[in-house]
């Protein structure tokens, strides 16, 4: 059952969305040959716990960890490690927060230094496709509509999208109904209702859209071991249309990049 949400609840989501971002906007500092993941995994934690949130992973199922780290062919669900990141490396480091009795989570794959072309228009591609899923969620519109936004646009460039892994409702849970698979078809699924919010992932691969898991149950890597990237950010249903709760604009602060790409979906203006 989809758990509908007040403005005053989404509210208290906005602001534990942005503690996220704000995490992910440091961390975009840090992230360059050299550094280990576990090393960004203690930054991420100190600054979740200084601003008066939870690290939103941290023992969630038994992970370890406060960041969800997965370099190259790694999907999700990554550990993080003392392997330091080296030049032309992607990491997807996605990260959660509980704050007020709701979650925060999103996530962003970046380039270490230098990167391939393709690995660029992978990563471009990606993000490109999680703004495609957001724009058909908007009244009237189903789960699978989202879906089939995702799966065209990266299908239309030759790339694989994961079935195995999902986005999903975000509230008081972490994982809440409905799930949001990055493919399907138009007019299935669940129908998105007001006051809904949910976590939209496209988890997109270079190869093959088929995975495997590894023995530590976690591990995900693409079973042709190309790259894969992951972008995902937390969007209420407001008015009948995408409201953002999340943002790269702190990202893109610390990385120098100029971006309106997150405009058509605030109602409400984002103040940094």
């Amino acid at each position: 059952m989809i758990v509908v949400k007040t403005p005053e609840e989404i509210e208290l989501m906005r602001e534990s969305a942005l503690i996220v971002s704000k995490t992910l906007g440091i961390l975009a500092r840090e992230v360059k040959p050299g550094v280990t993941t576990l090393q960004l995994d203690k930054i991420a934690e100190e600054h979740i716990r200084d601003h008066g949130a939870i690290p939103g992973f941290l023992g969630l199922y038994d992970f370890p960890n406060t960041l969800c780290m997965s370099p190259n062919e790694q999907v999700v669900h990554g550990f993080p490690t003392n392997e330091p990141l080296k030049e032309g490396d992607i990491i997807s480091i996605d990260c959660g927060a509980l704050k007020n009795g709701f979650y925060g989570d999103h996530a962003y794959t970046f380039a270490v230094g230098e990167i391939a072309p393709e690995t660029e228009k992978l990563l471009q591609v990606t993000k490109a496709s999680l703004y495609e899923g957001i724009r058909a969620f908007k009244k009237g519109n189903r789960v699978g509509d989202v879906g089939y936004a995702i799966q065209k646009y990266c299908e239309d460039h030759g790339y694989g999208v994961v079935r195995e892994l999902v986005g999903h409702g975000l509230g008081s849970k972490m994982h809440e109904d409905p799930e949001m698979p990055n493919y399907g078809k138009r007019g299935r699924g669940k129908k998105f209702i007001e006051g809904m919010v949910v976590a939209i992932e496209p988890m997109i691969n270079m190869g093959t859209h088929r995975i495997k898991q590894h023995r530590d149950g976690w591990t995900i890597t693409t079973l042709d071991n190309k790259p894969s990237a992951h972008f995902e950010h937390n969007v209420a249903l407001v008015n009948g249309k995408p409201e953002l709760l999340s943002t790269f604009a702190y990202i893109y602060e610390a990385l120098g990049i100029e971006s309106n790409e997150e405009e058509e979906f605030r109602q409400k203006a984002l103040v940094l």
